[in-house]
């Protein structure tokens, strides 16, 4: 019998794991707020809002507090994480600006491998650019986009866009 029992435990321990799947948010959390908004928005892309659902990717905890509209006010850089090679591969930005209810003023959507940085109040969003034949580590340069809010437009616009050389 001592033998059955030990013999069940080990060919347990042996066993397959699970099929991993992303991170979830603990309720409570800015993640686990920005997880239910995005999941929610009308705005946000379909395959994404199907992936979030899923649980196959997910809000990024880190997520970055600044004032991008220059309101007085933190506004939130929100990272969609593919938990893989993809890295981030959307970005929001939430804000309550102009006294309105937590709202999306950004959406970048359809990204592979961002980087996001945020600079005073101008976010940077570098995505990179392969070459045929480049290995998917080591791309040859990065398109930064720099972008700032525009009262006019009540969003972040696009100022430039760079080709820069990629971190080391």
């Amino acid at each position: 019998m001592r033998r059955a029992v030990a013999l069940a435990a080990c060919s347990g321990a042996l066993a397959a794991p699970a099929p991993a799947t992303a991170q979830t948010a603990i309720t409570g959390t800015p993640q686990s707020l920005f997880t239910k908004k995005i999941a929610s928005d009308p705005g946000t892309a379909a395959d994404v809002r199907a992936a979030l659902k899923a649980r196959r990717v997910f809000v990024d905890e880190d997520i970055a507090f600044a004032d991008v509209t220059g309101d007085g006010r933190q506004d939130a850089v929100v990272r969609i994480d593919s938990g893989g090679a993809g890295g981030t591969i959307a970005v929001y930005v939430y804000s309550a600006h102009g006294g309105k209810d937590l709202h999306a003023i950004y959406r970048s959507q359809h990204l592979y491998r961002a980087l996001v940085a945020v600079n005073g109040a101008t976010l940077l969003l570098s995505t990179p650019r392969y070459s045929a034949g480049d290995e998917i580590c080591c791309p040859p340069a990065l398109l930064e986009r720099t972008l700032t809010w525009s009262e006019r437009a009540g969003r972040l616009v696009l100022r430039a866009t760079r080709s820069v050389p990629p971190p080391m």
